[in-house]
C-alpha cells in the first residue's frame, strides 16, 4: 500500500457517495425516511449511519475520543446529507495529509465505543472506512429498487478505475 494508494481509496469512497446520493435525490422527503426494515431504518437512517462512523474514524484519526453515533435525524433531508458528508470528506483528506507519506506505515491506537484498546495501521483503518461505506452503499441500492426508485449508476470499483483511466 502506497500513499497514492490511499488516496486513490478515499477518492473512490466520495465518488461513489455522489453516486448514491444523485440517486437518493430523486427519490420523495416521505421515501428518504420511509422505515424499510433494513439494517437501519431507512435510506436517510442508513446514509447517517456512514457518516457518523466515518465521523467516529476520523476523530480517531486525530487522536480525540469519540462518544458514540450520531442520532440520524440530525439529516432531515438529502442535502443536509450532502453537506455533512462533504465536510466529512474535507476532514478525511486534511487528516491523510498531515499523515503525509508517512501515513502507510503509521500505526493508529484508539479505544472503541465499549472502552476496549486498539492499535491498527491506518491503512487498514481506511480500507475498512471504504469498505464500510460499499457495503451500506449496497443496502442503499437495495431501497432505492423496493421504492421504485432508479439505483445509482455502477458504485463498482472498477468503474471508478475505468472512469479515471479514461480521463488520464
Amino acid at each position: 500500500m502506497t500513499y497514492d494508494d490511499l488516496h486513490l481509496l478515499i477518492d473512490y469512497n466520495y465518488w461513489a457517495r455522489d453516486r448514491v446520493l444523485d440517486a437518493v435525490s430523486a427519490i420523495t422527503p416521505e421515501q428518504f425516511t420511509r422505515p424499510m426494515g433494513n439494517s437501519f431504518n431507512s435510506v436517510r437512517d442508513t446514509i447517517a449511519h456512514i457518516c457518523a462512523a466515518e465521523d467516529i474514524w476520523i476523530a480517531r484519526l486525530k487522536g480525540e475520543k469519540p462518544q458514540g453515533l450520531k442520532k440520524p435525524e440530525r439529516l432531515p433531508d438529502v442535502e443536509a446529507a450532502r453537506k455533512e458528508w462533504a465536510e466529512l470528506e474535507g476532514e478525511m483528506r486534511e487528516q491523510l495529509a498531515k499523515f503525509g507519506p508517512e501515513a502507510v506505515a503509521r500505526t493508529i491506537e484508539y479505544q472503541d465505543l465499549r472502552g476496549n484498546d486498539h492499535s491498527d495501521l491506518l491503512w487498514q483503518i481506511l480500507q475498512h472506512v471504504v469498505n464500510h461505506g460499499s457495503y451500506h452503499r449496497g443496502q442503499i441500492t437495495t431501497m432505492l429498487r423496493q421504492l421504485d426508485a432508479a439505483p445509482p449508476k455502477s458504485m463498482d470499483l472498477i468503474a471508478f478505475y475505468r472512469e479515471r483511466n479514461r480521463r488520464a
